[in-house]
């Protein structure tokens, strides 16, 4: 392990009131809140010092600095991708279920940045952040299907972009448990980190947390559960597992916010459509159902 300085630049926004400047980086930036209470955690807001419980809005613009131990060093790994798309600035898979797509802590080897890394050399690690070259979006280790990898600097800035701007098409395809009373429907619940459970999220007022939209259609509805169609209009952190728990029909097989079982996670990445980010030319690409569905 080695200790690195990290420099973290935040512009606030999707805040309707003021939050707390450690919760409000802690809820958007994984920055985990134990960085606010160390003595060598340096913090300004708007250009100006400030403590950790300063209040901030929409439009601020705050500094972190902080140190924090890494894995020294990307290891290359001949890992085979599923490939749906493949050109010199944009790459799309097929992410198998169980794998990580970015080395973190308890995970630093098997990723999908690994298999980056031997599939297109080790300079591909000093694209975009150090532990997530390429990487523009995330997929969770349990869930499949469609994921963009950006392939070259200006590709990976353009698609952040779209990301940030909402304007990425993404579909997903679930097994939820019980029986849904209509066919169709809208989740628009606003989505903060567990108080005290940090690796889980849940939905709250729109005084805090992040807002966040999720549309739903049955496809098929079984006495006991139904296949979904859910499109993001948001991309939160376990969003459609905390909204469809939220109005009681988790999804299968969820560890976290359903009963979990020994059902997999029954959750998957179906449709990714962007414009790309050399030719502007719209990309629509599907990753096949897995077997499990």
């Amino acid at each position: 392990m080695a200790i690195r300085t990290n420099h973290r630049s935040i512009a606030v926004d999707d805040l309707e009131s003021p939050l707390r400047l450690d919760v409000y980086v802690s809820q958007h930036c994984d920055i985990p809140r134990s960085v606010f209470q160390r003595s060598d955690t340096t913090i300004t807001l708007n250009g100006k010092p400030v403590k950790k419980s300063r209040l901030v809005e929409s439009g601020d613009h705050i500094e972190v600095i902080y140190t924090e131990e890494y894995f020294e060093g990307l290891v290359a790994q001949p890992i085979a991708l599923q490939i749906l798309y493949e050109d010199p600035h944009l790459l799309v898979i097929n992410k198998e279920q169980g794998m990580v797509v970015h080395p973190g802590a308890g995970n630093w080897q098997d990723t999908v940045v690994n298999a980056l890394l031997h599939r297109y050399g080790t300079s591909f690690a000093d694209l975009g952040e150090s532990l997530r070259p390429g990487i523009v979006h995330r997929l969770d280790k349990d869930t499949s299907g469609v994921l963009a990898i950006a392939l070259d600097t200006t590709s990976h800035r353009r698609l952040s972009e779209q990301f940030k701007k909402r304007s990425v098409e993404r579909v997903y395809i679930a097994l939820v448990a019980g029986k849904l009373s209509k066919k169709s429907g809208t989740i628009e619940e606003n989505i903060k980190r567990h108080p005290t459970k940090r690796k889980e999220f849940i939905t709250c007022s729109k005084e805090e947390g992040r807002s966040a939209r999720t549309d739903w259609t049955v496809i098929k509805q079984h006495a006991s559960w139904a296949l979904v169609r859910l499109s993001l209009h948001t991309g939160r952190t376990h969003q459609i597992r905390v909204h469809m728990r939220s109005i009681g029909h988790p999804i299968l097989g969820d560890p976290i916010y359903g009963s979990g079982g020994k059902m997999p996670l029954m959750l998957h990445a179906l449709i990714l459509g962007c414009d790309h980010p050399i030719t502007g030319e719209r990309v629509r690409v599907i990753a096949p159902m897995p077997k499990r569905f």
